[in-house]
């Protein structure tokens, strides 16, 4: 513990300047020296000229940033004691955790640590990925020893892209240590940004699961109102109007069907799964609420084409508009978007389909799902509302709409009787 650095001699790195790192970046650099690494050289230009594309930093917030150094040079980290790894932590396509941004980042970390080096992890991971996977990597690179020449942390991000009220340091924050002293410090680090205060787990590997259970709960909750929806459709009753009467119990929790996608919700569950099937454990309750979700935006799609041929709409050659293709409202992350999956369904039914989304990047969404986003609205025979942005609240659907058109509503916000149907 000798070569522990005082907290107020750190100079941070912070590794990762998307949703999480950025605001982190951010407050830090309001009283510690900062440098915030991407290796994605556009984001740092876009950013050195004020531009954040996510939307969750000002301009006038990064040009005052002025103990913040942006830099897509690993020179730049190599006199950093505090790293901060915040970069995403996302899934293959078999649906198992894909740890490659995390590795690589630990790699890059490994390749200039030093003794008292402290290295704090904010990605979501499953309980014991810091220790497990990590650490060894950043012993076996740095021919350093874990919890004697250098330590960890780990503080999970609960970072709610777009909320401009529960913001970074509004929000408690989980920290702990690889030992007694480093979780001190640690705590006392995080302590001196976030306004809400910290909350000192006993573990790395505590800390670890409680942000994977955070999301975990929220995905069961939600596929159990999703179920109801496909019930219900199926007995003529609307989802929303059993929810209301049911709300009027003072515990019952009101959460209300949709799409769950986003790099957290829809994500997490299979991190946490997957941890528990490596130990023998092959869970139920987390993985059928994820079938369940997953299935949402072809549910929404077939229901639109029955409403269709009840209407006599043509389905082949009809025109469709999606309102929204990011994974939440007044937001521009197109991360794990269900919306998706109602485009590709309805395009396989020979339905011309288009989406709409004043938040979303272009260039990002067609690298990422390989759909031209529309700058201007025609008339539809389907709209379908997909995402509750402000900007579609006040839409005038008559004029968007064809003679025969339906309006689909899948966040329950328009007016009941403008819709033909919602979940």
């Amino acid at each position: 513990m000798d070569n522990l650095v005082e907290i107020s001699k750190f100079r941070i790195c912070i590794i990762g300047l998307g949703y999480v790192g950025l605001p982190l970046a951010i407050e830090f650099g309001k009283k510690y020296i900062v440098v915030g690494f991407d290796t994605n050289k556009n984001r740092i230009e876009e950013l050195k000229r004020g531009f954040d594309r996510t939307n969750e930093i000002s301009k006038v917030e990064i040009q005052n940033s002025y103990n913040l150094k942006l830099t897509s040079d690993l020179s730049d980290i190599k006199d950093s004691n505090i790293f901060i790894v915040t970069v995403p932590t996302p899934l293959n396509k078999f649906k198992t955790p894909d740890l490659s941004p995390l590795l690589n980042a630990t790699k890059m970390v490994a390749g200039v640590l030093k003794k008292g080096d402290i290295v704090i992890y904010e990605s979501t991971v499953y309980p014991g990925c810091t220790e497990e996977d990590c650490v060894p990597l950043l012993e076996e690179i740095s021919n350093l020893c874990y919890n004697k020449d250098f330590f960890c942390g780990y503080s999970p991000e609960r970072i709610n892209p777009g909320d401009k009220i529960n913001t970074l340091t509004n929000i408690l924050k989980v920290t702990s240590g690889s030992n007694d002293e480093i979780s001190e410090v640690v705590d006392s680090l995080y302590k001196s940004i976030i306004k809400a205060g910290t909350y000192k787990a006993s573990s790395i590997k505590v800390a670890e699961a409680s942000k994977a259970i955070e999301n975990a709960q929220r995905d069961v909750n939600i596929s159990f109102v999703n179920e109801l929806a496909l019930i219900f459709d199926r007995l003529g009753i609307d989802t929303n109007e059993v929810l209301e009467a049911a709300s009027t119990k003072w515990n019952f929790l009101k959460y209300r069907p949709g799409l769950v996608g986003g790099h957290c919700i829809g994500v997490d569950p299979y991190y946490l799964a997957h941890k528990a099937e490596t130990v023998g454990y092959y869970p139920q309750v987390i993985l059928s609420g994820r079938r369940v979700n997953d299935n949402m935006g072809i549910f929404v799609a077939n229901k639109v084409l029955k409403i269709m041929m009840q209407k006599s709409i043509d389905i082949k050659g009809a025109t469709a508009l999606i309102l929204g293709i990011t994974f939440k409202e007044n937001c521009s992350d197109i991360r794990n978007t269900k919306v998706v999956d109602i485009y590709h369904e309805l395009k396989q039914f020979g339905i011309m389909t288009s989406i709409f989304d004043p938040h979303a990047n272009h260039d990002e969404v067609y690298n990422e799902y390989g759909i031209k986003l529309v700058s201007e609205l025609g008339k539809y025979d389907v709209i379908i509302l997909a995402v509750s942005h402000n900007e579609f609240l006040n839409i005038d659907f008559s004029s968007i709409k064809s003679k025969k058109s339906i309006i689909f509503d899948t966040k329950s916000v328009l007016d009941k009787r403008m819709v033909d149907a919602r979940l």
